[in-house]
């Protein structure tokens, strides 16, 4: 569970996609003028991520990796098929976002409209992509860690753009420098926000190293005792 908590962690705050990684900049500086619009493209790449993520890592592991295919038969534990991972990969990204789509349209249609041509290019936003290569670079043991890692991806864009848009409805009241009006002062807060966010790198949550670490200090100090008692 704590290791759960630590790939949550670390994917929203440590490895943002935005933050950490300039990922999926085109949508995140252009959708984020209203904080309304950007709610309802942060859910939706929250929706694709957290869907994507664990059934690319199923194709990595049962498909596509060396050997994945033991499964189906012993003659094929020598095949790889790890060279279709992008293919595979945007194949399954395009049919989400196809599905994101449909549902948006059909119950929002004034956010689809705000939205534009944004969504459907979410199926080639490169922090979607990267969510699946980034779980295949981190070899994850289990199809819960993926879908933890993914849908804390997802939070993560999110809150970067959700957060930049509620800065940027505010600061149209500021007496902002006109060269720097508009992408210019939107490009230096995000900066500044990628710098506050490298403050959570010091977030550690090895409860079990921890705890070793504490018991072999202890150890080495009871032996440390043993050898002054014997010295005396």
């Amino acid at each position: 569970m704590e290791e759960l908590i630590n790939i949550f962690i670390k994917a929203i705050f440590i490895d943002n996609m935005v933050f950490a990684y300039f990922l999926g900049m085109c949508s995140y500086l252009a959708i984020s003028k209203t904080v309304k619009t950007s709610v309802g493209m942060g859910a939706a790449v929250i929706f694709v991520l957290s869907i994507t993520v664990p059934i690319n890592y199923l194709l990595e592991n049962y498909v596509l990796k060396e050997g994945a295919l033991e499964w189906i038969d012993e003659s094929l534990r020598t095949v790889d098929l790890s060279f279709l991972s992008f293919i595979m990969f945007i194949a399954v990204i395009a049919s989400m976002v196809q599905l994101v789509e449909m549902v948006i349209e059909k119950f929002s249609p004034s956010l689809y409209s705000s939205l534009g041509i944004f969504l459907p290019l979410i199926a080639v936003n490169c922090a979607i992509l990267g969510g699946s290569l980034f779980m295949q670079e981190n070899d994850y043991s289990s199809i819960i860690e993926a879908s933890v890692f993914g849908f804390g991806s997802g939070i993560g864009w999110f809150l970067a753009i959700v957060g930049i848009a509620a800065i940027r409805e505010k600061i149209r009241y500021s007496n902002v420098p006109a060269p720097l009006r508009g992408l210019g002062i939107t490009f230096i807060i995000t900066g500044l926000m990628g710098i506050g966010f490298m403050s959570f790198m010091g977030i550690k949550l090895d409860y079990g190293n921890n705890q070793d670490e504490t018991v072999i200090e202890t150890n080495i100090n009871t032996e440390e005792n043993k050898y002054k008692n014997i010295i005396k």
